[in-house]
């Protein structure tokens, strides 16, 4: 029967955590390691009801994306998430910047249907974006619909130059610092999340077609490959991407 820390090891052969930022906090933010699973749920996130979702079906283990705990706790309250999951006797593990450096980018291109080749830029040393050659020129428009049409977007946010498009660069998570980049690399699009007005602005002025695909979407992407991998790797253990796994903002269109 597998354990937490068999879990962990093979999420660190795929993406190794040595990877990571300095910043971050990947890896066992609450763990019972040597505690046997039988039933893992994943998700980008940890919410209240992601928690109380793995509490009705009995998980021993939480897989995400985001850490659960990312800055160092003062304070254990018993209203927090990683408490009440100390509580409940379920382990908490994050893949974030190990995964974004790894395989994000890759996954997120063969999602949107691109075939990436090199990298966007690197960062501390760790790869960052991709970028891919299109089978054709297409508008922002096209691009725009073909972007909400495979990340299942409510709302893409774009600059529209009017200009085909035959490069782009992608960027999953929150990358409009990484604009200029794309516009050194040629590209005619860059497709990202969590883009502030004065990269819209910088955008624009440059003739670049910026998209704002959603932090959500562009990384949720992570669970359907993980549970994918995971499943091939441990037969016995039963993985489900949580059915609380949604994007929490509501949207006036």
């Amino acid at each position: 029967m597998a354990k937490v820390n068999d879990i962990y090891a093979f999420i660190n052969s795929i993406a190794p955590y040595s990877l990571q930022e300095s910043y971050d906090n990947s890896g066992k933010n609450v763990i019972f390691g040597d505690r046997e699973v039988n039933n893992v749920l994943l998700a980008l996130d940890i919410t209240n009801e992601i928690l109380d979702e793995a509490i009705e079906k009995n998980a021993d283990l939480i897989i995400t994306h985001h850490p659960v705990i990312f800055k160092g706790l003062k304070t254990l309250d018993s209203e927090s998430i990683a408490v009440k999951l100390c509580m409940n006797g379920i382990s908490a593990i994050s893949a974030h910047t190990n995964f974004d450096s790894a395989l994000m980018n890759d996954v997120l291109c063969t999602v949107l249907g691109f075939f990436p080749s090199d990298p966007l830029t690197v960062d501390n040393n760790n790869p960052v974006g991709k970028i891919c050659e299109l089978d054709r020129p297409i508008t922002a428009a096209e691009l725009a619909k073909q972007v909400k049409r495979n990340l299942g977007n409510t709302v893409v946010r774009y600059i529209d130059t009017g200009k085909p498009i035959t490069k782009v660069a992608v960027c999953g998570g929150s990358g409009g610092s990484f604009m200029k980049a794309a516009l050194r690399k040629g590209c005619e699009a860059y497709i990202t999340g969590d883009v502030k007005h004065d990269v819209f602005v910088d955008a624009h002025n440059a003739g670049l077609c910026v998209m704002d695909a959603g932090h959500f979407h562009t990384e949720n992407i992570f669970c359907e490959y993980m549970k994918e991998q995971l499943e091939e790797a441990f037969e016995d253990v039963c993985f489900m991407v949580a059915e609380n796994n949604i994007d929490i903002l509501s949207y006036e269109i």
